[in-house]
């Protein structure tokens, strides 16, 4: 019921994100129901239905990797004080968002049910005369076990997904999380004195360094001085700055350039497909697996690539604006690496796609194309979604930039450095792994 009241009270831009989970979930629910109507209506070719529901993988993915976005931008399910005393914290606040995930994936299998019903003129008279009979299966009963438990997948996935990602951890080191068993409930070491009853970390754990003195209780702090500027760097609620690139880009390369390398010796054998495409594709299964490859190796870099762009943009002497534009994506490198990673590897993906297109065979069909769209949607929404998060993220910095005096079209310019770096990185990029695909291919 908790789940369902902060459902219904979010605002609506978070309800518009929910309902386009929903639609996502939707369309893969439908794909995955036409997978078994092909699979009633041919019951002689279990390996071409196989084939289909390996293919619904991908939409399936795509959709799971959007919902957990979504769930991690949802402002109304974010650990705040006070909730703690209330019954709600960090483990149930996750609780509540796996279970408004799995509502919202939910209510998009129940759409795809229907309407999938409604193709198939079990609620109606059959629409567009039967000609969509082949993934329907019109004239067979449907298996209502085989459909629930298919669309089941996305509900179930995403929740688990949003749970293992979003899960309560201690960042705290090894050696602090051992020392902090070994003082036991009551305090360090089990001490306890008149002053601090609890220890120095005390009942409810308030960290204090035993090492300093503690201040006597009737001493008041002096308070600040209005008219003197924030000191930024002891401003504990702007983010931490960036330590580290992320350690993922030499893997990342690796298995982007095996997935290249797979692709170029995709027709050396010839180029009869042991595993047919969908939609009058012609290529082999190496084809396959060296796109999963590149797509594997450009989502692993591109957080170590974000943050390269970032480092590059304060080089050779900056100003505040280009500092501001780079720090920022060396920050925000984690967030919103990976999803612009992925939209590479969809458009690069796309791009091959088209170059695999035998045009005297037959036309892409209405599944294939929902597949695409659905992948391509949720990349760029997930892309989206990833870039409020970050701005949200950093509106604690925005406003101690603009209570220093920072001018707003300073930080408006930042942004517009920071995408325009991203462009110039990604794009090239993506072209060169698109072409580096499909030369072997058009050869």
């Amino acid at each position: 019921m908790l789940a369902l009241r902060l459902t219904w009270a979010a605002r609506p831009a978070v309800q518009l994100r929910r309902l386009l989970v929903a639609l996502a979930s939707a369309g893969t629910g439908f794909l995955l129901l036409c997978t078994l109507g092909h699979a009633i209506h041919h019951p002689e070719d279990p390996s071409g239905a196989v084939l289909r529901l390996a293919w619904c993988l991908t939409p399936l993915a795509a959709t799971v990797h959007f919902a957990l976005a979504v769930a991690r931008s949802d402002p109304g399910t974010r650990p705040r004080p006070g909730l703690a005393a209330i019954g709600l914290g960090p483990a149930r606040l996750m609780a509540i968002t796996a279970t408004t995930t799995a509502l919202s994936c939910t209510l998009g299998s129940m759409l795809a049910l229907l309407f999938f019903l409604h193709l198939r003129g079990d609620l109606t008279g059959t629409p567009f005369d039967g000609a969509a009979s082949d993934f329907l299966a019109a004239d067979a009963p449907l298996p209502l076990p085989a459909a629930l438990t298919l669309l089941g997948l996305v509900p179930a996935i995403a929740s688990v997904t949003v749970g293992l990602v979003l899960r309560p951890r201690d960042d705290r080191p090894a050696s602090a999380r051992r020392d902090a068993r070994s003082y036991g409930r009551f305090g360090a070491y089990g001490r306890t004195t008149a002053s601090e009853p609890f220890g120095a970390y005390g009942r409810f754990r308030a960290r204090r360094s035993t090492s300093e003195p503690a201040a006597p209780e009737d001493e008041t702090p002096a308070p600040a001085d209005e008219n003197q500027p924030a000191d930024l760097g002891q401003d504990s609620a702007l983010p931490p700055a960036p330590q580290e690139a992320p350690k993922g880009l030499p893997w990342g390369i690796a298995v982007l350039a095996a997935g290249l390398a797979v692709e170029s010796y995709a027709n050396r054998h010839g180029t009869a497909p042991a595993t047919p495409l969908p939609g009058g594709l012609a290529g082999t299964p190496s084809v396959l697996v060296g796109w999963l490859l590149t797509a594997v190796g450009l989502a692993v870099a591109g957080p170590g690539l974000t943050h390269l762009c970032g480092r590059l943009l304060q080089s050779a002497q900056p100003g505040a604006l280009r500092l501001l534009a780079g720090r920022v994506l060396m920050t925000e490198a984690a967030r919103i690496g990976r999803p612009l990673g992925i939209v590479c590897a969809v458009a690069s993906g796309a791009y091959t796609m088209t170059t695999l297109y035998d045009p005297t065979g037959p036309e892409v069909g209405p599944l294939t194309t929902l597949g695409l769209l659905l992948v391509t949607s949720c990349a760029l929404a997930t892309l989206l979604t990833a870039a409020v998060e970050a701005k949200h993220a950093r509106s604690d910095t925005t406003a101690a930039l603009l209570r220093l005096g920072a001018p707003s079209t300073m930080l408006r310019s930042a942004a517009a450095l920071r995408a325009g770096a991203l462009m110039a990185l990604f794009g090239p990029l993506t072209l060169v792994v698109a072409e580096l695909a499909a030369l072997p291919l058009t050869g």
